[in-house]
């Protein structure tokens, strides 16, 4: 049986609406596609305290967590993945890609225009609903 991965994803928006895209480098798993920046969730830890802790890790700036926007279960070839993503804001700093290849806000109506990473998908169809 495949392992099952619980992970949580931000849609970090700016003033203008736009949303902050991560492109995964290519050291990464599922190399150079696009993703919502975010990590596993730990044990003992609830999901929205593992995504101010991700995104302090992976962009050094600080969120607050708002309403879920979707939840997500895909199966990779090698693992299955749960992942749950939430409205974000950014309450401090600037975000830095210090684990992504690069960062980028886009407009809602642009999303779709990216490769995204598959698990992402549904949440990439959600916000432009």
């Amino acid at each position: 049986m495949k392992n099952q991965i619980k992970v949580v994803g931000a849609v970090i928006r700016n003033n203008q609406n736009q949303i902050l895209c991560a492109l995964r480098s290519p050291e990464m798993s599922l190399p150079n596609l696009w993703e919502f920046p975010g990590g596993k969730i730990e044990k003992n830890e609830q999901p929205e305290e593992s995504l101010v802790r991700e995104i302090q890790e992976e962009l050094g700036c600080e969120i607050k967590v708002a309403e879920l926007v979707e939840e997500v279960v895909h199966e990779y070839p090698a693992v299955i993945v749960n992942l749950l993503t939430y409205e974000a804001k950014i309450t401090n700093g600037t975000p830095v890609a210090s684990e992504h290849a690069k960062l980028e806000w886009k407009e809602v109506s642009d999303l779709q225009d990216l490769e995204w990473a598959p698990a992402d998908i549904p949440t990439v169809e959600k916000l432009m609903k």
